[in-house]
This record gives C-alpha cells, structure tokens and sequence, in this order.
C-alpha cells in the first residue's frame, strides 16, 4: 500500500524523536502511528481498536515525547497499563523514544518500594507509567501531582476490562484536569469498553486497524495431534528435533508451567520459567536473564506473555491451546519480528480441532498438521542438541544497543546533601570545550549522588574533563556508572 511508505519526518515528527527511532530500528511508521500520531499531535481524543504487534505504543509514545514541555517539573501525561511486566516494558519505550529529548518516565506498580516511587516522583518527571491499583495508591497519599497532566493514555482496556480495573480507571480520570487529551486503546472493543470511552472522552475519533496486519505471513504455523499423557515426551521429541536458538512455551496455568519446566531441566534443557506466583524481582531477572541470551528455553503463561519484548524468538509453542484466541495471537506473536522469520507450533488435543479451524479462520493462515517425530529421529537428534545446551547461547544485541553506543552515565559521588543542583552539573558541563547543552540527557539527583546521561558519543571526553574540573566549587569523584537494570 502506498501509504506505508509515509515517513516520520512527513508525520513532523522531532529529529530528536527520528534519531532515537532511527537507532532503535523503526524505519517507517507502521498502520496506527500514521493514524494516531496527527490526532494527538492536534490534542484530539482517539479510540484505537489495534492488537499487540501493530506499534501502538510508539503511536502514543512518539507524539507525547514531542507534546510535553521538558521544564515543566510536574508529570505532564498519564499510561495507564494492566500489568507490571506492560507498564515496564512501556516505560523502557518511552524512555527509549525521548532519550534525546532528555525525556524522564518513572514507572509506577506494585510489590515495589512505595518510598522509593515517591522519591522518583519528586523528581523532574514528564511522563508516568503505573498499574491502576498503585496510581490510585500514590493519588490517595498525594505523591502524584495531577494539575499538569493533560494527557491520559488507557492502554489495553480490554485487559483492564477482564481484570476488574475499569472503575479504578475511572476513578483516577476523574481526578485529572478536565482540559485533557484522552486516548483509548484496545483490542476489541465489547459495549463496557465503548461505555466507558464516551465517559471518558470528548468527541473522540475511532480508529480500527485491520487484524490482517497482526499474523504476519512470515510466521509458519504447524500443530500436532496428541492427547495429554504423551504431550511432554511429544513435546521434547519436537524441541530435540528443531533444536531452535531460542523458545518459548506457553500453558494455561503456572503448575502446569512448573511441571513442564522440571521435565524439561531434567532432560537438560537450559530452561527458566515465568508466571504470576513468581515475585516480581525475580520475573525481572528471569526476563532480562532471556534478554540477553543467557538461556534457550522460557516457559511462561499468558500472564506473563504480554511483558516479554525479545527479539529473535525462533519458536513458541503452545503447550496447550489458550482459553481465549486473542491470547494465541499474543503468544505467537513474540516470534516472527523485526522482519525474521518464525515458527508457531500447537499441541492440540482431538477436541480442540473445531478451535484451530477458528484460529485459521481468524488469522486466515493455514496451520497445518505434522506428524509426530519418530524415536529414530529423535535419538539421531539428540547429540546436537545435548552439544548445543551446553554452549551458550549467543547474546543477543538488544534493540536499545545502537543508542546505547552514543550514551555515557556518569555516576556523581554527591548529591542533594551536598545541595548540589541539576544547573550545577549542567553549567559545569557546558564550561567543558565541544560540550553543549543538548549533549546532556537526563540528569537524577539523590541524597548522596548524582547520576548524569552523556549522549552523542561524548561520554569519555566529559568524563576525562570532570575529573579536574570542579562542580559547584569542588572537585567531585566521578566515575562510569553500571549498566542500569531494573530494580528488585
């Protein structure tokens, strides 16, 4: 279509925005950024119908990026999203689309440090990110200033729906400014949701993104017939067989999770897990440990399945179909991205051949039939497997790598106690030769430190300069900070 060939810049999107984009690996906005974009950039409400997959966070995060004013201290724009592992993957996105914006999104969510949330709060913050339960936490005790927040994002409202959060959604709305923006998005759109958006927003636009977009062709779908006392050695046969660089398994429930998971190390299979009933510190490492290649296989349920943003997933398999078909275009949709090809494979039981004839049909893609693999084929298998579980797998470039490469943080060994200020670090920065204001990314003040972004490959140079150029009238110890990951 001749329409996706619309560049960001003819969106009039920022430089600052296009770089991030550029480097992040976006090359040409996709069906509902051209759609939503202008809208917001025109402060219109907006409801979206659009699956996961189709870019719709970059849809919101783009033009809120550019819309917010960046001296502005206060939280400007509100996401509201169902899930802990969503609304940090979204805060990521944000943070990774503003970076040469200098733009700040703290997240908010539960079975994290409340204190800790207020703190980042009580910092220059554009953009929040939270779980409806701790937004409402955080309104109660009044950590959230809400008079600058003119934008509102309700991000997978149908989620939101099956979750039972839709009157603390309502509830939050009603305490932001009534001069907003609003924005809805949702994957279907059932009569509670299209309910809610008429309360919710004024003389919205509605945009449908076609489904066709959501299965790309280059994502094969296969299934096997079984029934359930031969599935895990169906399932081992299958993985021994493809011997795939990375996988993901998707059940139903986080026992049968578990079971599949102690099969599968028992057979050698370098192998984690992911569910609900895990703490939220360790579904984060288990994440960023797939992330970054330290394991091959991930069993996880639906519940976790919307979190995971990892590319180069070569196969998912289901494990058991799920109980809703959205969720299947959820879980095969972590393979196949970023224009690779991949491969989706079903276990289904006799019973469930009415269910796949729906999923074709809703997909309309084939998914055909294979046969089991034989005993032979296995055994003859097996010895490539067992060589390649215990290789490390090859790390895997995260999609953040190329922004990453022309960004320093340096760690300030002083900070608010010291009443050293952001314009302190900035003034003493800007003094350095080739070193101007927009070479500074974001800047966060604690009690005893200070941590400073560095961006356009001039890191080293402000480093070098810092360590005899004073601040604020003294020297200071500054050094390279560790890599940030997320906090447990």
């Amino acid at each position: 279509m001749e329409e996706m060939k619309m560049t960001f810049e003819e969106l009039a999107v920022d430089k600052e925005i296009i770089k991030a984009l550029h480097l992040l690996g976006f090359k040409t906005p996709t069906q509902v950024q051209q759609a939503v974009i202008p809208l917001l950039f025109n402060r219109q409400d907006v409801v979206v119908k659009a699956q996961t997959g189709s870019g719709k966070t970059a849809a919101f995060a783009i033009p809120l990026c550019q819309l917010v004013n960046w001296a502005e201290n206060k939280p400007q724009a509100l996401i509201l999203e169902p899930t802990r592992e969503l609304a940090m993957q979204v805060q990521e996105e944000v943070q990774n689309i503003g970076k040469f914006k200098r733009i700040k999104a703290p997240a908010l969510y539960g079975q994290y440090s409340f204190l800790q949330q207020q703190k980042d709060l009580k910092q220059k913050s554009h953009i929040v990110i939270g779980t409806p339960g701790r937004v409402l936490d955080h309104l109660t005790q009044k950590t959230l200033p809400t008079e600058a927040m003119h934008y509102l994002i309700i991000d997978e409202a149908d989620e939101m729906l099956k979750m039972g959060f839709m009157e603390q959604v309502a509830e939050i709305a009603a305490t932001l400014p009534q001069e907003r923006v609003t924005l809805l998005f949702s994957a279907t759109m059932p009569k509670s949701i299209r309910q809610l958006s008429k309360e919710l927003l004024h003389l919205s636009t509605e945009i449908v993104i076609e489904d066709e977009t959501i299965t790309p062709n280059r994502i094969e779908h296969f299934y096997y017939d079984c029934t359930d006392w031969d599935k895990i050695s169906l399932l081992v046969g299958i993985l021994m067989v493809r011997n795939p660089d990375s996988c993901i398994i998707f059940a139903n429930t986080r026992d049968l999770v578990e079971q599949i998971y102690e099969e599968l190390t028992a057979e050698e299979f370098t192998c984690q897990r992911l569910h609900g009933g895990m703490e939220q510190w360790e579904r984060t490492r288990v994440m960023d440990d797939f992330k970054q290649g330290e394991f091959r296989y991930l069993v996880a349920t639906d519940v976790a399945a919307r979190g995971i943003d990892v590319e180069n997933i070569e196969l998912v398999v289901n494990f058991e179909l799920p109980y809703k078909r959205e969720s299947y275009v959820h879980r095969i949709g972590r393979t196949g991205r970023a224009g690779l090809k991949g491969t989706a494979i079903s276990l289904a039981e006799i019973s469930e051949t009415k269910q796949l004839e729906l999923l074709e049909k809703m997909m309309k893609l084939p998914i055909i039939r294979l046969e089991e693999p034989s005993a032979e084929a296995v055994d003859s298998a097996r010895k490539n497997f067992l060589h390649k579980m215990h290789q490390l797998p090859a790390p895997k470039t995260a999609k953040t790598a190329a922004i990453d490469a022309e960004i320093m943080r340096l760690h300030i060994a002083d900070g608010k106690k010291s009443k050293i200020r952001p314009v302190d670090i900035v003034g003493t920065i800007c003094a350095i030769d080739g070193v101007e204001a927009t070479d500074i990314g974001t800047i966060t003040i604690w009690d005893w430190s200070s941590y400073v972004e560095i961006l356009n490959h001039k890191g080293p140079q402000v480093l070098e300069a810092l360590q005899t150029k004073p601040i604020k009238g003294r020297l200071r110890k500054v050094s390279q900070a560790t890599p940030k990951r997320h906090k447990h």
